[in-house]
């Protein structure tokens, strides 16, 4: 799974890229000025930006710049059909192209692609099959192998499960019955009190604070959820 952020001040604009992208498969991390998206660079592995020129706080140009201070992630700036002159210094300070509002779904979609086709080519970094990374919990799927903040943890393989259905669909909320049905595959009698267990038992393992959670919140009356992009 491809990282994606999308960084733009208009919220409707990040809300249709997520539209665009996440059917497709991508990962869409949100951010509204240019502070905000060094921030999430900052803690999430990142695979391509999608960048508005024009922001408050910190502009798209001066987010490039720094940027490529420290990375080579792909940059497609967002730009209106008046912004001709920072288009061209954009390009040359480090971005890989651009796209011109309003855009078109499918010119999105085949611009993100051939950028991440390039960069994975010329040695970007590689993302394993089934690997997903929330703030510091990495889960590899092809290995098995669960890690937080780089420290490896043994979760029973009830706990794998829970963890990979969670971080296979972060921000979504999960009902202790759905939950049962998903990872027991059976009818969900007593599922609140067994989820529960389970639930406890895993943010031992991944949580600083299991009392208080960084990341498998409970959302009271209905269900468990693992927060978003949250920053370990």
């Amino acid at each position: 799974m491809y990282n994606i952020l999308a960084c733009d001040d208009e919220r409707d604009i990040v809300s249709a890229l997520r539209i665009y992208l996440e059917p497709e498969g991508y990962r869409v991390l949100e951010a509204y000025n240019g502070q905000e998206a060094l921030d999430v660079l900052s803690r999430e592995q990142v695979h391509l930006v999608l960048l508005d020129i024009m922001m408050p706080k910190l502009d798209g140009i001066s987010t490039i710049a720094r940027l490529r201070e420290t990375s080579n992630v792909p940059v497609i700036m967002l730009t209106a059909k008046s912004e001709d002159s920072d288009k061209v210094l954009g390009l040359n300070i480090g971005a890989d192209d651009y796209i011109t509002k309003p855009f078109n779904p499918l010119e999105v979609l085949a611009r993100v692609r051939s950028q991440l086709r390039r960069y994975m080519q010329l040695g970007g970094s590689a993302v394993p099959a089934g690997a997903l990374t929330i703030g510091g919990i990495s889960l590899d799927d092809g290995s098995k192998d669960v890690t937080v903040d780089g420290e490896p943890v043994s979760l029973t393989p009830t706990e794998y499960e829970i963890l990979k259905l969670l971080m296979n669909n972060p921000g979504r909320v999960f009902s202790p019955r759905e939950m049962y049905k998903l990872i027991w595959k059976d009818e969900p009698y007593g599922a609140e009190s067994t989820v529960a267990v389970h639930i406890r038992h895993l943010r031992e393992k991944v949580e600083i604070n299991p009392a208080e959670p960084r990341y498998i919140k409970a959302v009271w009356g209905q269900g468990y959820k693992i927060e978003r992009g949250k920053q370990a």
